[in-house]
């Protein structure tokens, strides 16, 4: 099971790495220079993202055929919860505001559905795969609302700025919820093959850019500066320590084993590669995220495996 989880997790991050490193390359050499890694961000957050959440609703959600659907986007919102929580306990451990805040996003906002997906798609069974690929997606609904409204809004939290309700409608948001009124209202068949297909092609470029991006701003960064002490910090608590938050609510809650896999493995992803994309978006200072981002995905190489094992010993043991 170690190796099995060790070489899916390693070849998945070995992939976001190899993205990221082409990026870091593109701005070390000139390629691409400051303001190409602005108009990078903008088209992911603006156009490839909320058109792969578009054709992802409109193509493969129904109502009807997921009636309890709902209790998926809670789970989402519950994890994002107990990161945001955990989080908080150790902000007095960082200096400075905006550190903090981009910590506490990074232990908050994970990656939740590459990876995941890599996962499950190698250690389950076919009979149960196709069940979790559903929880996953719908899982990425609520995640994605929260983390396009919420996440945004901490990484540009300012305490002489007053809250504007409108900061927690990006246009990810808005199109998902668009999405969904269209799937609800049934106006989703009426759209044909020809006008998803080439939005499916663009959404599919996300991933690629978001990692450019990633590997871009490490670029700009001076690796010989990094906060070694909120690294540190942030890989204890959200490799570690929510990992066996989410063991222990499994077993205290007797969760069904699909639905405490999807929260073990959600709780024990490194830290999103879309920070990367938000900050350099919305033009805030990178001062801790593609750190984060960079060093989290190392340390999950290690922690996923034995979090799996240790779960799946958990079930052999029921």
């Amino acid at each position: 099971m170690f190796l099995e989880s060790f070489k899916i997790t390693a070849v998945a991050v070995f992939q976001i790495f190899l993205l990221a490193a082409i990026g870091y390359f593109l701005v070390k050499k000139k390629f691409l220079v400051n303001e190409g890694l602005d108009a990078l961000s903008r088209l992911v957050m603006d156009v490839t993202l909320p058109l792969l959440i578009f054709y992802q609703l409109v193509k493969d959600f129904t109502f009807s055929l997921y009636p309890n659907w709902w209790i998926f986007p809670l789970i989402s919102i519950g994890v994002t919860l107990i990161g945001l929580l955990t989080g908080f306990l150790f902000l007095g451990l960082i200096k400075g505001q905006q550190h903090r805040l981009q910590f506490l996003s990074l232990v908050a906002f994970q990656n939740s559905g590459y990876l995941p997906l890599a996962l499950v798609a190698v250690l389950l069974p076919q009979d149960k795969l196709a069940a979790m690929f559903i929880y996953i997606f719908l899982f990425l609904t609520g995640f994605n609302l929260v983390m396009f409204s919420l996440g945004v809004y901490i990484l540009n939290f300012h305490k002489e700025k007053k809250f504007d309700f409108k900061s927690l409608f990006s246009i990810p948001v808005a199109v998902t919820i668009f999405s969904l009124i269209l799937v609800l209202l049934g106006l989703h068949k009426f759209i044909p093959e020809i006008i998803l297909k080439p939005l499916k092609l663009i959404g599919d470029t996300t991933l690629p850019l978001a990692l450019l991006v990633v590997g871009g701003n490490l670029a700009e960064f001076d690796l010989k500066q990094i906060n070694k002490r909120a690294v540190s910090l942030l890989i204890l608590v959200k490799m570690i320590i929510l990992p066996l938050i989410g063991l222990w609510l499994i077993i205290i809650l007797r969760l069904p084993d699909l639905i405490g896999l999807l929260i073990l493995i959600q709780l024990a992803m490194p830290s999103a590669v879309t920070l990367s994309v938000i900050l350099r978006s919305y033009k805030r200072e990178d001062l801790l995220v593609s750190q984060g981002i960079f060093f989290t995905h190392i340390a999950s190489v290690l922690t996923i495996p034995v979090f799996l094992i240790l779960y799946f010993s958990r079930i052999m043991l029921k």
